[in-house]
């Protein structure tokens, strides 16, 4: 049974892939959504559209996988648990299909408290565990949870997020998305590659690598206060002391050698048995993006 699109396809032929990011305006145009896409147009294979980051409010996802594919990209469309009840999730899995997205990474969401509507109700009627079994269940029976059968059912590639890096780190919340239907993996942000590594070796003996393919999230360093801020507030985030420190001497010439440690990191993790990918979110400095993939020898994108 095929599912999927471009991605599925690349995953498939054991092809290294490489993905974006784009986080939808707080606005009703699409311009910005567009540019960025135009910008990542043949350095990445996929591109996810955030669904509400940090618990403020954004322009839907779906609006935004549009735009995505009109650019020429294929969508990754990120839905949250905490903002949509079954019949929500069910729609949204409908519409972004029919609006170009072939890839859906299924999410709790950041807290609400963190964000812009602090009083919001948080719905979480489904776990992730079921919004996966949800994505499966429409791609293989063509059924809702209620049985309802469903005309051109959408045949997602699906996919969830890990923390690669927490302490402590628990296998089993991992494998309970892969048992519930997962079939690829977005990590948090990985700079240390050398404890990732450590941690591949763990979950190799656990058949992680056959079961699901594994894209290792990264952002490229920009500045010492951005490599402070991710490595002390973003939980399973570690940026080795000597990064630290060649961005602190870099000084003004810090986008510099921040583009070229994070090279130095996707090689490196290019070398991981069984890794998949990279997942580059640029925060909308898309010509860094570009810089990373090509200069990491990930240039030119395969074509299927």
């Amino acid at each position: 049974m095929s599912f999927g699109g471009h991605l599925a396809a690349l995953l498939a032929a054991g092809r290294f892939v490489v993905t974006g990011e784009i986080v939808p305006p707080r606005g009703a145009s699409a311009d910005s959504v567009l540019d960025h896409a135009r910008e990542l147009v043949g350095s990445v294979d996929a591109v996810n559209v955030t669904d509400n980051p940090t618990a403020s409010a954004h322009m839907s996802p779906l609006a935004g996988a549009r735009f995505v594919a009109e650019a020429g990209i294929e969508p990754t469309v990120q839905l949250t648990s905490r903002d949509r009840n079954r019949l929500g999730v069910t729609a949204d899995l409908l519409g972004a299909w029919a609006l170009g997205a072939r890839n859906v990474l299924c999410l709790n969401g950041d807290p609400i408290a963190i964000g812009d509507h602090p009083d919001a109700t948080v719905v979480n009627d489904l776990t992730v565990h079921e919004m996966v079994g949800l994505a499966r269940r429409l791609r293989e029976e063509g059924t809702t949870l209620s049985g309802a059968e469903v005309e051109d059912p959408p045949r997602y590639l699906i996919g969830v997020a890990d923390v690669p890096l927490a302490d402590p780190y628990e296998p089993a919340r991992l494998e309970s998305k892969l048992d519930a239907g997962a079939d690829f993996v977005m990590t948090q942000i990985v700079y240390d590659v050398e404890r990732l590594n450590a941690w591949a070796e763990t979950m190799r003996p656990r058949g992680l690598f056959e079961r699901a393919s594994v894209i290792v999230g990264v952002i490229p360093l920009r500045s010492v206060k951005q490599a402070r801020f991710m490595d002390e507030k973003l939980p399973g985030v570690h940026v080795p002391p000597a990064m630290m420190d060649a961005l602190e001497r870099a000084g003004e010439e810090s986008d510099d050698v921040g583009a070229d440690l994070t090279i130095e990191v996707v090689k490196a993790i290019r070398t991981i048995d069984g890794v998949a990918g990279v997942h580059l979110m640029g925060m909308g400095h898309d010509a860094t993006v570009r810089e990373v993939v090509a200069r990491a020898g990930l240039f030119p994108r395969p074509t299927l």
